[in-house]
């Protein structure tokens, strides 16, 4: 691995391992199963593709040059991950008077909840665009180079993220003590509502 490629994987890790909206989502879910938060998961990985083939595509330079879509994406991806941080602090209150579900929940919600809220972060593709060129020497065929970089982010995605989950798994059975579960949903409830706030406000900031 020539020292660039190891410099952009140093780099990129700790994009990837952030905590942020994709971390706070996948942990949501990991704490309702390890099924979940696995595919949650994984739906964020299929997000960060999407970024990086938008990326390595020059599509993120169109979203860049023109603010008024780049807000319009904002916008979207801060109302959805506001609407389910909210709707895991109204679920505080179900908990008090609903008993839990007898089977297990569909897959299909957190694979879809993970890709979501990573697809329609709109920091991502500004992100990877200015920063996967300066890891493309000069001399270098730039359509291969930039899939190789883009490859090594998916793959790093899809080592922690469901690491994460397997973790959170792992001390399920005290993170699912049911003070303890009500103090973990309030929390990550509350960070989803915030940076869902602050991601629909930021346009209005930035005005």
């Amino acid at each position: 691995m020539d020292g660039q490629l190891l410099a952009f994987t140093t780099v990129a890790a700790g994009m990837v391992a952030m905590p942020g909206a994709d971390f706070t989502v996948v942990v949501r879910n990991a704490l309702v199963s390890r099924r979940a938060g696995v595919a949650c998961a994984l739906g964020v990985a299929g997000g960060l593709l999407v970024h990086t083939a938008l990326a390595v595509a020059g599509v993120a330079a169109v979203l860049a040059a023109v603010p008024a879509l780049l807000r319009a994406l904002q916008l979207l991806g801060g109302a959805y991950v506001l609407h389910l941080g909210l709707r895991t602090l109204w679920g505080l209150r179900r908990q008090r008077t609903e008993a839990p579900p007898a089977e297990a929940p569909s897959l299909a919600g957190p694979l879809r909840q993970g890709f979501v809220t990573n697809a329609l972060n709109p920091k991502a593709p500004i992100t990877f665009l200015s920063l996967l060129p300066q890891f493309v020497p000069a001399g270098t065929s730039v359509l291969p180079r930039t899939l190789l970089l883009a490859l090594i982010v998916v793959v790093l995605a899809l080592v922690w993220f469901p690491a994460v989950a397997l973790l959170v798994d792992r001390l399920g059975r005290w993170l699912r003590r049911p003070k303890t579960a009500r103090v973990v949903a309030a929390v990550t409830g509350g960070a989803l509502t915030v940076l869902g706030a602050v991601l629909l406000l930021e346009p209005v900031w930035a005005a």
